[in-house]
């Protein structure tokens, strides 16, 4: 390398860590900025969520020369703010470089100062409601919240909601997640409540904690994280997840036990989940590097092959670049046609009650 491309890649790599990243970078010039880096620093990304285990390795494969060091998988929105928070003046290898959260954390975070813009260059393929028009955050995929069943343990799957309480189902129902911290499972929630006749936002809240109370009163519920590894065991035969997790994990399974992935009748709530930056990200262009693969082409069809609904879905479906044998392996269009998308007013009004309430309300501390 001569001495004017050293100089040349010196300026592009302080143009790129200074920049606040209002518009896409030269991809070229991020490249070598994220590189000359080496590392990016990932959190709460399991390999089985979304595909991410075929995305974090078509990122590796692409860019070898970048180390992903992955922070607990299974962690929830609310403890990736906090590992942010916790590492503001830490460059180490515990401080996130990106974030996935779901869509009401996405605006704490930008209000708290915790997270930086950045407009990948399919930015204006990304719906204009789905994402922060300062390029603070951004929506990344969504899907519906669903019941994972373990056939051979349960007879008759649950249909709705209120069927949880029913006798036949002692000890056998379990969020996935702490729904103290858990967007999945203060989604799930949310979904609980609407099936119990509240309408998104604060009444979904209550009403979804009440009707979780009485399940929990019918001795149905399982105080743990519900998994894959808990439907397989019979710990958790019900689990409540979004519907990409539940076909994941069935396919995982390949029928050790059967699993049967259900959309309840009531309650049909999808949910967006969000892409951010850190503002103290240790390795910033490795980060932005990152972003501009999740928003590809080739990483929105990674999840899509995961089962999720990428944000980019019509943008891709339009322009003919989604194979065909990915659109049969969802499950039927029908089963979305009751799907409600609150708003982020909505998800913040239903968090905010369901994190503060949920001890009193349901008074049972999920735990791993």
């Amino acid at each position: 390398m001569t001495i004017h491309s050293k100089a040349a890649s010196l300026a592009a790599l302080i143009a790129l860590a200074a920049s606040g990243a209002a518009s896409a970078q030269d991809l070229a010039a991020l490249e070598e900025a994220a590189k000359a880096e080496g590392m990016l620093t990932t959190i709460a990304l399991p390999h089985d969520w979304c595909g991410y285990g075929e995305v974090i390795a078509g990122f590796k494969a692409k860019y070898p020369e970048i180390q992903i060091n992955e922070l607990n998988p299974d962690a929830g929105s609310a403890d990736e703010l906090e590992a942010i928070r916790a590492n503001k003046d830490n460059k180490g290898p515990q401080a996130p470089d990106v974030i996935d959260v779901g869509l009401s954390f996405g605006p704490q975070a930008k209000a708290e100062g915790l997270i930086q813009p950045y407009k990948v260059a399919t930015w204006d393929s990304i719906p204009d409601d789905a994402k922060d028009a300062e390029g603070f955050w951004y929506g990344d995929y969504y899907g519906v919240m669903a019941f994972g069943v373990n056939t051979d343990l349960i007879d008759e799957a649950p249909k709705s909601w209120k069927d949880l309480s029913k006798l036949e189902y002692a000890n056998a129902f379990a969020l996935a997640g702490d729904p103290r911290a858990s967007a999945q499972a203060i989604i799930s929630v949310m979904a609980a409540g609407m099936a119990n006749g509240g309408e998104p936002g604060e009444a979904s809240g209550q009403k979804g904690m009440e009707l979780l109370a009485e399940v929990n009163k019918a001795g149905n519920f399982v105080p743990v994280i519900g998994k894959s590894a808990t439907i397989a065991q019979g710990a958790t035969p019900i689990v409540t997840a979004w519907d990409y997790n539940l076909l994941s994990w069935r396919d995982g399974l390949n029928g050790n036990p059967p699993v049967e992935v259900i959309i309840p009748e009531d309650g049909v709530v999808a949910g967006v989940y969000v892409q951010a930056i850190s503002a103290y990200a240790p390795h910033p262009n490795a980060a932005k590097l990152w972003m501009e693969y999740l928003y590809s082409d080739e990483g929105q069809l990674g999840w899509l092959k995961g089962y999720c609904h990428p944000i980019r879905f019509n943008n891709l479906v339009a322009e003919g670049k989604v194979p065909q044998e990915m659109l049969d392996a969802l499950p039927p269009a029908a089963a979305y046609e009751k799907a409600i998308f609150p708003t982020l007013e909505q998800q913040e009004a239903n968090r905010k009650v369901v994190t503060e309430g949920w001890d009193n309300v349901v008074g049972a501390a999920v735990k791993e």
